[in-house]
């Protein structure tokens, strides 16, 4: 795998001696790369096929919000009609075109397309894995505009089609490392980010970009009836970090549309970070001078922070994260050692230079 980025970006990568990022320096600073590239071309680590998280690891989260007086959403009976609904506007998803992006792909066995469109989290429709293939069929996404607003001179709002047609789109083969334990490999269909902010132009007080999910009512999103999250979603991240070629705006998966599942019309991918990093279905990208707090943050603050980078050497509170399954394999199949970064540390670790990523978590 061979990551390439553009001999000048403009990013701000420079952090203060206090390791924390130094948001005081200049949008616009222009970094160049030798020979136009951030990594040299290195074999990748086979990672050995194993099955869906342990049973006590997903259930911890449910534990948690029990304890917090959070009631979870109950398992809906369903019915057949729902299920064949819901099987038949997957079905009807329409092809994405797409050329495929080597450089920034992993060489590694897909995740089966079944698996990645039925195991999924996506709280605005319940707690368990499955209530998002079930249940996200009643999500409206047309018509859909993406607000993108705040420290920019150009703010604007976008028609889902005009962000379709923004830019080329890329297939994109990504880790995905859920902080739950269990990862994917899986083909996304869009382009980087910096696209979008780059249409839009940051001034110079941007320090972070915020993204905020649909919020559609408990007919359209049964999850939004509890308190489990404060809805809406909310994520985000440093401008240089947005503005990484990794970083993705997502439209399309396994060669057609995003499911609703999946987050659509439009979701983030940030291969580096865990899953919960990555917002599905977003209507708003505000761009500020300050940490945007996060819904996880707010939620859990000791359990869950606003980096959120992938680290074997960092345990979540309740469980490890040195080893992950990868969904799909085998049952009971060994577990496989965690990267840092998920594996894409030489295209990303320069961003954290000199932070303490035990306390920057």
């Amino acid at each position: 795998m061979r990551f390439a980025m553009p001999t000048e970006l403009k990013i701000n990568t420079a952090v203060t001696a206090s390791c924390k990022p130094n948001t005081s320096a200049a949008v616009g600073q222009r970094l160049h790369f030798l020979d136009g590239n951030i990594m040299r071309h290195t074999p990748l680590p086979r990672i050995l096929p194993s099955e869906i998280t342990d049973e006590h690891l997903w259930t911890t989260r449910r534990e948690w919000l029990q304890r917090a007086g959070l009631t979870a959403l109950a398992v809906g009976t369903g019915s057949l009609g729902t299920a064949a609904y819901a099987a038949k506007a997957e079905n009807n998803r329409a092809v994405l075109p797409a050329t495929r992006n080597a450089q920034l792909s992993v060489d590694e066995t897909l995740t089966a397309e079944e698996d990645v469109i039925s195991y999924n989290n996506f709280y605005e429709f319940g707690t368990d894995k499955s209530d998002p293939e079930r249940r996200a069929h009643r999500m409206e996404t047309e018509p859909w505009t993406v607000r993108v607003e705040g420290e920019v001179l150009h703010p604007r709002t976008y028609d889902i089609d005009d962000l379709r047609k923004l830019a080329a789109m890329e297939e994109r083969i990504y880790r995905l490392r859920c902080v739950e334990g269990w990862s994917m490999v899986i083909p996304w269909i869009g382009y980087s980010l910096s696209h979008v902010l780059n249409d839009v132009q940051p001034t110079g007080n941007a320090k972070y970009v915020e993204f905020i999910t649909a919020q559609q009512g408990p007919n359209h999103m049964p999850g939004v009836r509890r308190p489990i999250l404060d809805w809406p979603y909310t994520e985000g991240l440093r401008l240089d970090e947005a503005m990484h070629p990794l970083t993705m705006l997502v439209f399309g998966v396994y060669g057609k549309l995003l499911p609703n599942q999946n987050g659509a019309p439009m979701r983030v991918a940030v291969p580096w970070k865990y899953g919960f990093k990555s917002g599905k279905s977003i209507v708003t990208i505000r761009l500020r001078s300050d940490e945007p707090q996060t819904s996880w943050v707010k939620a859990a603050p000791h359990e869950y922070g606003f980096y959120a980078n992938v680290n074997p050497e960092v345990p979540h509170p309740r469980w490890s994260q040195a080893t992950e399954r990868r969904i799909g394999g085998r049952l009971f199949g060994p577990r496989t050692p965690t990267q840092m970064f998920n594996g894409y540390g030489e295209a990303v670790a320069s961003l954290y230079a000199g932070m303490d990523l035990a306390r920057y978590y």
